[in-house]
């Protein structure tokens, strides 16, 4: 009878246990649905105070994709980079949660930051290799099939010296790298795909120069500075990405002082390969980062892209949706950067 009364009491306690194991276990499983705070950063490839504003919906389209999925989360933070690395440096620090970054910032700061998802945009009227075939179909317009990857250009302005290169690509005559050096450029920062990268890399391709070879280069801060620039004569040409003129058409009467559409007044003297579409990464630091959550984000900014709120919002940066991503498809990207790191060293 003892030896009975003995073993219920055991049983009891494991079940008793047990139970407290499992309060404990659904206690952290709630507890790791629960965050304080998400935190997303954007480099500053348009004005930041119209990112920011442009934006501000995200944070509630988040919140609810997330609750759907059993996330509560109190608070979605927004910033806006001080430029592009300052972004890649808060992934890698676990100082931001997750960061909408091009393809080349990401490859440079992957030791701290994980790419899920690719963005989408909608195509362009033009994809040739040739730029006298962008300036003879102007204005370039959006197309209705997506892509997942785009072009960057080399833009001449209205300055004397930027019709001058453009008359000679419209003639069909090359350019050479004196007709370059001799004019003033405008880039973005160094991981910047469409404003460094692959510029750097057609230079090479075509003259075996660099952008550290040209004796005239002024950095912007955001696409819309390079573009006030252009206008008014200080710089020559520019680079960036194949739909910002659509994006700075208003801009460049309305507040950049010209008479003239930008289609009148500039035009396409080189054209670069494609560039694979910016990435939301997160980082690897961040102390809320978990494979749960990170499969929670990719279904939340997928949908998000998928709703027609959610397209006005993510406009803002021509995404249109977003697709899975895996690292590797950010090889060819290494690739581009590891040439430009060896050219910058020579």
């Amino acid at each position: 009878m003892k030896k009975i009364l003995t073993l219920m009491l055991v049983l009891v306690m494991g079940i008793s246990l047990a139970a407290c194991g499992s309060d404990k276990n659904a206690k952290d499983d709630t507890d790791d649905k629960t965050i304080d705070k998400l935190s997303i950063a954007f480099v500053p490839s348009r004005d930041p105070e119209e990112i920011i504003t442009a934006t501000e919906p995200l944070k509630e389209l988040l919140k609810a994709e997330l609750t759907e999925q059993g996330y509560d989360v109190n608070k979605v933070e927004i910033t806006v980079g001080t430029n592009y690395e300052a972004v890649g440096e808060a992934l890698s620090a676990g100082t931001t949660d997750i960061g909408l970054i091009p393809g080349g910032t990401y490859v440079l700061y992957d030791d701290g930051a994980e790419v899920i998802l690719t963005a989408t945009r909608a195509g362009l009227s033009l994809d040739s290799d040739d730029p006298a075939e962008w300036n003879k179909n102007k204005p370039t317009e959006k197309s209705e099939v997506q892509a997942n990857s785009y072009r960057a250009l080399l833009i001449a302005g209205p300055s004397e010296k930027g019709q001058a290169l453009a008359e000679k690509v419209n003639n069909g005559e090359k350019l050479t790298f004196d007709d370059l050096d001799n004019v003033n450029w405008n880039v973005m920062s160094s991981s910047s795909p469409a404003g460094y990268i692959y510029p750097a890399l057609w230079l090479d391709e075509n003259f075996g120069k660099t952008i550290t070879d040209l004796s005239k280069v002024v950095q912007a801060d955001s696409y819309g500075s390079a573009f006030a620039r252009l206008a008014t004569g200080q710089t020559d040409v520019l680079v960036t990405y194949a739909d910002a003129r659509i994006d700075f058409e208003d801009k460049w009467t309305s507040e950049f002082g010209r008479s003239t559409t930008i289609w009148d007044e500039t035009n396409v003297i080189g054209v670069m390969p494609a560039i694979y579409n910016d990435t939301v990464s997160v980082s690897k630091n961040s102390e809320i980062m978990n494979d749960d959550l990170k499969a929670a984000l990719q279904k939340a900014f997928i949908n998000i892209g998928n709703s027609e709120e959610g397209k006005a919002v993510i406009a803002i940066y021509s995404h249109d949706g977003y697709q899975e991503a895996k690292d590797s498809d950010y090889d060819n990207e290494r690739k581009a950067q590891k040439l430009v790191q060896e050219l910058s060293s020579n």
